[in-house]
């Protein structure tokens, strides 16, 4: 094992055996070397890793913290990695949207409050009739989000707004060139949201399972005839 990640494993086991908590400050830097036995440019170099992937916090003349290990800002690493990919992996996020997202709304249904339910209907009708393609977009990625932060679990919610980013594009684009895709959006939404508002989480899986799938069928259909051009 390179030594970096040997100091990176050696850090990891003392946060995950709870000897550093979160909030904890990690012991001076030559004194942490000496004690898990390794040179201070690994362990530095360790440090400045899982910094990078907000497990530590360095602050600049005070020391070294271990973060709130809050799960949205560990899943800041993943969006960091979605928003490098390349635009041929998008039906393979919207595959796991399709997942991920169903399963949130059902959630939502059960135990989001009156009002952030209340709140969610604000979002769509905060959408004026003659709105700018990129303005139903912006409020496509609202609406999304409340319905994550609905189902009450962070982790879930962290991970769906992770890879909602790169399907922006893919929506975007639909828009554009499918006709009556827009108006689709809008009624899908506000089938969503009333299943939510009536507490009814299969109508509310089934709707949102309806919504994503029928964005990833028109992108695969489109990525499918292009292909058949180039050929």
């Amino acid at each position: 094992m390179p030594v970096t990640d040997e100091a990176i494993e050696k850090i990891k086991a003392m946060i995950v055996s709870g000897e550093l908590r979160p909030g904890s400050k990690l012991p001076r830097e030559p004194d942490l070397a000496e004690r898990l036995g390794l040179s201070r440019n690994s362990l530095r170099e360790a440090v400045k890793a899982l910094s990078l992937i907000r497990v530590l916090d360095v602050r600049q003349g005070d020391g070294t913290y271990v973060t709130s290990l809050e799960p949205e800002l560990l899943v800041d690493a993943l969006s960091f990695a979605v928003d490098l990919q390349q635009d041929d992996t998008v039906l393979q996020f919207l595959e796991v949207r399709r997942i991920l997202e169903p399963a949130a709304a059902a959630m939502a249904a059960r135990v989001m409050s009156d009002e952030d339910i209340a709140a969610l209907g604000e979002v769509l009708a905060a959408l004026d009739d003659d709105a700018s393609l990129e303005a139903l977009i912006d409020n496509d990625l609202e609406f999304h989000r409340r319905l994550a932060a609905g189902s009450g679990n962070a982790v879930l919610c962290s991970l769906i707004e992770g890879v909602s980013g790169p399907t922006a594009r893919a929506r975007l684009w639909r828009g554009r060139t499918e006709e009556g895709a827009v108006e689709r959006t809008r009624q899908q939404h506000r089938a969503i949201y009333e299943a939510v508002a009536a507490r009814q989480p299969d109508l509310a899986q089934a709707w949102v399972t309806v919504h994503v799938g029928e964005v990833e069928q028109w992108l695969r259909g489109t990525l499918g005839a292009a292909a058949v051009e180039l050929d």
